[in-house]
């Protein structure tokens, strides 16, 4: 998304989170907020996509700091919660594909910018659709040759699964990782962690270290399977 005036601040937390993670160094960590700031300052504007911007500042975050994956700690206490979650939120849903829809928007709960308390407490909520279109969608999937899944934070795998199992009975579907650390977002070392990617029949990364996916950036695999 473009930038609006409320992604400023959003962003400037990014800089201190991410500098904050980064390092116990004081003075690392100082650079790199002055850094990551400046960028913000310099970048912000209705003509530029947040996400460019959050590209800046973890690569700056990340070359001063010299930590390639400041989220990993991150990630671990995600993917942890998220294992331990799962058996608990997953009874609340029916086991057909509108229940395993909303078992995997469930796990959208998990972001980094919120405090695992109330993430837990959240997920603890049954997530109903005010819009339900999951009726259309899944007649479209009856006829889908492909279906091309885009991962997102690290503990959400868990809640995607049942409904990834349940659209390979119709299609493959191809999971998509990122290719290296970004903020909490699953990397393919991160899957192989969780001992999740075996679960998967197909896996492939973005290609890239950004939030979100910016197609120019992206891998030819990555290019293709979004054509198909």
């Amino acid at each position: 998304m473009k930038a609006v005036s409320e992604c400023y601040p959003c962003l400037s937390r990014l800089v201190r989170q991410a500098a904050e993670l980064a390092t116990n160094d004081e003075q690392l960590r100082a650079e790199a907020i002055r850094k990551g700031q400046r960028i913000v300052d310099d970048n912000f504007s209705a003509d530029v996509l947040t996400i460019e911007i959050a590209i800046k500042i973890h690569r700056a975050v990340m070359a001063i700091t010299a930590n390639p994956d400041p989220y990993r700690a991150v990630k671990h206490e995600e993917i942890r919660i998220s294992r331990e979650l799962i058996g608990e939120v997953s009874p609340a849903y029916t086991n057909d594909f509108r229940g395993y829809l909303a078992l995997s928007a469930a796990g959208n709960a998990i972001d980094f910018f919120r405090d695992f308390h109330t993430i837990r407490g959240d997920m603890r909520n049954k997530v109903e659709f005010l819009l339900d279109d999951s009726d259309n969608f899944e007649r479209k999937l009856v006829k889908a040759t492909n279906v091309l899944f885009l991962a997102d934070n690290a503990g959400e795998v868990f809640f995607d699964l049942p409904v990834i199992k349940w659209m390979e009975r119709f299609a493959p579907v191809t999971y998509v990782v990122k290719e290296s650390p970004v903020q909490d977002d699953i990397t393919l070392q991160d899957l192989r962690m969780a001992g999740l990617e075996k679960a998967l029949d197909r896996v492939i990364t973005t290609g890239t270290a950004t939030p979100g996916v910016l197609l120019h950036l992206a891998s030819d695999e990555f290019k293709r399977e979004f054509a198909a």
